[in-house]
């Protein structure tokens, strides 16, 4: 062999380690190799697949390594279809795509974060009381949605994941509540290598979401680890992920697995439902409570000014083509003072209910004499006691059975309302009826705060847990108190604040079930007996009311027994997902307003 055709010799292992680190290195600045358009990257990424825009059900991933001109992302993004959100993954130079079309997309304000699955060790205690699984059936994925729906996330066009099961490079797991069946959490993982032959072996991470009522601590890290374990075991480099700046418990769970922030962005279309990352904020909205977000968030979505007036009251005033409406939350313009001093009364309300024909429970001042009161107890055996105006479940006692416990609840009562009200406790389930302009828009069933047992918790400890998660899942509006009435549902249970519960036991810490002191809202729209709908749209007839939240106690809500409890003039629309409240209740007030763009997580 001549001196020309020796082979060069071979390279010292110490600098071949250094040009491999050095290329990670590059790798990770400028994904795809290069920047956008270049010579090397064209040849680098020849033969892979190109411009790849994986459709999600919720709008399309588009990964922009795989896009060799920025021209053709712009191109891409602008085949956005109506009511979804698109997003162009792995963005290396952001500032060089906006600048190219700055009115149409902007810059979304996530962080992304990398786990390095070579060095990822599987741990951490699984989630008790759920299984983690594949996706698998029908009932999976309307799990999904309703999961999405009740996080205000996007939710999956219906026949999107018929088509899925055999989409090798998309991977969904769901979590699975064992005592219920119902789906509590899920997650979805992309193959990148397996999407378009990355040469990164990289993987993402999207949709981690955990049903805000889910009971089980613990279900977000545990879809995290089956994802990162099922990804390490296909020989994948790494996962991916966005998570908003903002968000600081998931980047703190994030980051308590090893994930690590990278330079790489997002960047997304100026559309409806990104509308508030890219907009000039409402004043005071951040002051607002999420039942008076809700609202503001679906009249600027129609194209509303919004005006908030006083936010730490929830008050905001709409206006839209010459017409101006003020609201506290759900409670507007439209609702006459006469019908609001109705139902602010809960005496008056259950006349006016029986006068329209409505099942209505037995009734008894507390300034009634004791013997009175004696008579009345001995006769329904169990009560309810209730101030005779007051909201948000404050001062209410369920299922009083002795004259002892009467005496205490009366006096609970009265530290909201002077006077107070003793009722027949009709056993069964709460049921909440949302009226709008005198149709049905939603029926959830209330159902009160539980907890479960591990063996080793305090049940004080326990609800503190469980308080936490309510309030992280409805922006601070629910919590479970630590009161004489949680201590009095203890007590008939023979247990208190320091027991501690076996595994698995599960336990129910307040009778009442309000929203707002720590109870779980199940929709039940679709299956609701006709005859409950129709007496809860005669009682708001009845009192003239176009806005209003009816409760029913009731065996079953598919059953037509019931009885009337009151009527709410200012009731929350949140947590009714998946039924459209807000988007009625916009309906109302500026009749013609476009309708609803679904909205994102």
């Amino acid at each position: 062999m001549s001196k020309a055709e020796k082979k060069p010799a071979t390279p010292p292992r110490k600098a071949r380690r250094g040009k491999a680190v050095s290329h990670r290195l590059t790798r990770l600045r400028t994904p795809g190799g290069g920047s956008q358009g270049s010579a090397s990257r064209s040849a680098e990424t020849a033969g892979r697949n190109r411009n790849v825009a994986l459709d999600c059900g919720w709008g399309r991933l588009l990964f922009t390594p795989t896009f060799d001109r920025y021209e053709d992302l712009l191109a891409a993004l602008r085949e956005e279809a109506p009511d979804t959100r698109d997003i162009a993954f792995h963005v290396g130079d952001p500032h060089v795509l906006l600048a190219q079309a700055p009115q149409e997309i902007f810059l979304d304000p996530s962080h992304t974060f990398r786990l390095d699955l070579s060095t990822y060790r599987a741990g951490g205690r699984r989630p008790k009381g759920v299984t983690i699984r594949r996706f698998s059936s029908e009932s999976d994925a309307a799990g999904i949605n309703a999961v999405y729906a009740n996080c205000g996330m996007v939710q999956v066009r219906e026949d999107f994941f018929a088509g899925e099961r055999d989409n090798r490079p998309v991977t969904y797991f769901v979590a699975q509540d064992d005592m219920t069946g119902e789906i509590v959490g899920t997650i979805t993982g992309i193959d990148h290598h397996r999407l378009f032959d990355d040469p990164e072996r990289g993987a993402s991470l999207w949709c981690l979401a955990v049903h805000p009522q889910a009971r089980q601590p613990g279900i977000g890290e545990g879809l995290v680890r089956i994802l990162a374990e099922h990804f390490h075991a296909r020989g994948l480099a790494y996962l991916d992920l966005s998570v908003l700046h903002d968000n600081d418990k998931a980047i703190g769970l994030y980051e308590k697995l090893g994930f690590r922030r990278v330079p790489l962005f997002a960047v997304k279309r100026k559309n409806a439902i990104n509308e508030k990352f890219f907009a000039q904020p409402v004043e005071g909205y951040e002051a607002l409570n999420p039942y008076a977000r809700l609202i503001v968030n679906e009249a600027l979505r129609c194209g509303i000014h919004v005006e908030v007036t006083d936010a730490e009251g929830g008050f905001f005033r709409l206006s839209h083509g010459g017409r101006s409406i003020h609201c506290r939350e759900s409670l507007s313009d439209l609702t006459s003072s006469v019908a609001m001093s109705i139902c602010d009364d809960k005496a008056v309300t259950r006349r006016f209910a029986e006068a329209a024909d409505l099942s209505v429970p037995a009734q008894l001042s507390a300034d009634a004499p004791d013997a009175e009161k004696q008579a009345f107890l001995e006769k329904h055996l169990k009560l309810v006691v209730k101030p005779a105006r007051g909201e948000q479940g404050r001062g209410i006692s369920v299922g009083i059975s002795s004259m002892e416990a009467l005496q205490a609840a009366i006096r609970q009562a009265r530290q909201v309302c002077d006077r107070v009200l003793l009722e027949a406790c009709f056993e069964g389930e709460d049921l909440r009826l949302v009226v709008i302009d005198y149709k049905l828009v939603a029926a959830a069933v209330r159902r009160p705060p539980r907890v479960i047992g591990d063996g080793r918790t305090s049940i004080r400890k326990l609800i503190d847990q469980q308080s936490r998660r309510r309030a992280a899942a409805t922006g601070g509006e629910s919590r479970i108190p630590v009161d004489a009435e949680t201590k009095r549902c203890l007590a008939e249970q023979d247990l208190d604040l320091e027991s501690v519960l076996e595994e698995g036991r599960e336990i129910t810490v307040r009778k009442a079930a309000n929203l707002h002191t720590g109870g779980t809202i199940h929709d039940v729209t679709a299956n609701v007996h006709p005859r409950l709908v129709e007496a809860a749209c005669r009682i708001a007839k009845a009192i003239k009311i176009p806005v209003v939240g009816i409760d029913f106690m009731v065996h079953d809500p598919a059953e037509p027994d019931y009885v009337f409890i009151e009527a709410n003039e200012r009731p929350g629309l949140a947590n009714h997902e998946p039924q459209p409240t807000a988007e009625c209740f916009i309906q109302l007030l500026f009749p013609g307003s476009r309708a609803r763009e679904r909205r994102n997580g």
